[in-house]
């Protein structure tokens, strides 16, 4: 049976590159939905229509167990998606503010996302049940989605977008960057040079499939790994099972797939800084 990943773009190759990390002798299917990104400057009903229609093509393709890999979509559509789909373990992820006020040590800690998830209430309920001593700042980046979607990571263009956006803060009081959406780790060589020196970037895609490994083992569903695989992305890259597809187009093209590829190269690049 396979595990089943997907946003509303490449984002949730995020959460992808770490279950494959995490779980390499698990099969994959990513699923991004072209069709529709951004996610995050669509209504609700509209992203709780994109998310059922996943979902559905989830089950319908033999998962086991399927991770939203987009906070938007999990603060929108989770608690339905998980009460109409009963019985098929359904994982969301959210921004990991909780973690990253309990190491800020006093300094403030900013949560970048997108529009949709700064203004639901599951991240501002979030905030409030974590942040006693009112450290917490939210900001929405939009474009950065649409810079992803189009390959530009690393530009002037980016980097001025970045700098406008943040220049509304005075950094240096800052010690935690939680990214608030998965289309940002993209970016976290440009996030590292604007941020102050020492500042801790977290985001909840470590825990999120942790908290999947922990459902799937309780349902005995856990493939077996040895403990030396986790994490060693070159040893295992080309024998981890992974199927793409696009708003439901499985990806067969041999440059379309490398493209794929290259992403996860720029992640693994990523997760090392």
């Amino acid at each position: 049976m396979n595990i089943g990943i997907f946003d509303s773009g490449i984002g949730g190759m995020t959460l992808l590159h770490q279950a494959m990390l995490m779980m390499p002798r698990e099969k994959y299917i990513f699923y991004a939905d072209t069709d529709h990104v951004p996610y995050g400057t669509k209504s609700r009903e509209q992203v709780i229509s994109y998310v059922d229609a996943v979902i559905r093509f989830m089950a319908d393709h033999d998962c086991k167990a399927v991770v939203i890999a987009c906070n938007t979509a999990t603060a929108v559509a989770a608690e339905q998606m998980r009460r109409k789909y009963v019985g098929l373990p359904i994982i969301g992820i959210e921004p990991a503010v909780k973690p990253a006020v309990a190491e800020s040590e006093g300094k403030r800690v900013l949560v970048v996302a997108t529009p949709l998830t700064v203004h639901e209430k599951k991240l501002q309920n979030l905030v409030k049940r974590v942040d006693d001593e009112h450290l917490v700042d939210l900001l929405e980046l939009p474009c950065l989605v649409r810079f992803a979607e189009r390959g530009e990571f690393v530009s002037d263009e980016v980097t001025a977008y970045l700098e406008k956006q943040l220049s509304a803060f005075d950094l240096e009081k800052y010690g935690e960057l939680v990214l608030g959406c998965t289309h940002f780790n993209f970016f976290k060589d440009t996030f590292r040079k604007l941020m102050p020196p020492g500042t801790h970037m977290i985001d909840g895609s470590q825990g999120t499939v942790r908290q999947l490994m922990r459902i799937l083992g309780e349902k005995g569903a856990l493939a077996d790994r040895d403990a030396d695989e986790c994490l060693r992305w070159e040893a295992y890259k080309n024998d981890i099972s992974v199927r793409y597809f696009e708003s439901g187009r499985e990806i067969l093209d041999a440059d379309r797939l490398n493209m794929f590829h290259n992403l996860h190269e720029r992640l693994e690049k990523m997760r090392c800084l």
